[in-house]
């Protein structure tokens, strides 16, 4: 019964976000909400400026209408929709404020950081009303390592690091969508093998809001999510980790956002310590595109990567 209601979350949330699409991407054409492009980006990306933005909205209310209908509203849930929603309009923010002053970026660092950090605190005071364990789990050596208060911090991090990872990720049509719907899919089955039913009702509403938003946002896209949804979905993944006490695993199973923040890392630190560049550009993706790939290559060989450390992560698991 568990499976069928999971499949039917993820299908709700799915004929919703189709729904939702052609009734927002116009509303947001009209306000001229429209994305502003990094001109040092690669010059093919020029042509998306105006394309409408703050489309992770209609994943945002999608997944969250879809988890209120089928789940029993437990701590999870709560926990579940805070992590998301409360980065979502992180991200909101930090989109409107980019389009409201026409220019690429948002909020400061400090500023986004200061929101983070407040959203983890929120839920790391939910985990201790919950009795959440605080020990971490190492699938490979099958081994709990009890971190005590320690836990908690850690916890901030995983969430803050998460989000920032999944939000580099988000710079090609349909490549976020893609590989974040891989990554929930992975922790929907994961929740149900341990039978925690609204961890994975989430996951499910998720993979049926991203794939949903993904009809109107693959190449050629006709919306992105922008910040809206990158940092949602960065904090709904960090918090089915967490809640499924898979925190480790979440670096194998989400690998595709591990390698974009390193390669943001590390051309960052080589810049700043031997002024030279390892990547053409990076995310890696504008690498990948910058040395003649072309932009649906990118996006299918990072879901396809996607899949792969999924299905690792999962035989770990």
């Amino acid at each position: 019964m568990e499976f069928k209601l999971v499949m039917f979350t993820m299908g709700a949330a799915f004929l919703l976000a189709v729904i939702m699409g052609p009734l927002f991407i116009p509303l947001l054409r009209r306000l001229k909400f429209g994305q502003q492009i990094r001109t040092d980006g690669p010059q093919g990306h020029l042509k998306k400026a105006g394309t409408p933005t703050m489309g992770g909205t209609i994943i945002m209310l999608a997944l969250m209408l879809a988890v209120l209908r089928f789940s029993d509203n437990s701590s999870d849930t709560a926990i579940l929709l805070i992590a998301t929603l409360g980065y979502g309009f992180i991200g909101f923010l930090d989109d409107y404020i980019k389009i409201l002053f026409k220019r690429s970026l948002g909020l400061t660092a400090r500023q986004k950081l200061v929101g983070q950090l407040l959203i983890s605190v929120i839920v790391c005071v939910l985990l201790v009303q919950k009795g959440h364990s605080t020990d971490i789990h190492i699938p490979l050596f099958d081994v709990n390592v009890p971190l005590g208060w320690l836990y908690y911090p850690f916890v901030a991090f995983l969430m803050l690091g998460t989000s920032n990872a999944v939000n580099f990720t988000d710079g090609l049509d349909g490549l976020l969508a893609g590989t974040s719907a891989v990554a929930f899919g992975a922790f929907a089955i994961v929740a149900m093998n341990i039978t925690k039913p609204d961890v994975a009702i989430f996951c499910a509403a998720t993979v049926g809001a991203v794939l949903g938003f993904l009809v109107f946002n693959a190449h050629p896209a006709k919306v992105f999510m922008g910040d809206t949804g990158s940092l949602g979905l960065g904090g709904g993944l960090a918090a089915a980790a967490i809640l499924t006490k898979q925190e480790v695993l979440l670096a194998v199973i989400g690998g595709v956002f591990v390698v974009e923040v390193l390669s943001v890392i590390i051309q960052v630190t080589s810049f700043k310590t031997r002024g030279k560049r390892v990547f053409k550009m990076s995310p890696i993706h504008h690498h990948f595109e910058l040395s003649g790939w072309s932009e649906w290559r990118v996006v299918v060989t990072f879901w396809l990567a996607g899949v792969v450390l999924a299905g690792i992560g999962l035989y770990i698991y």
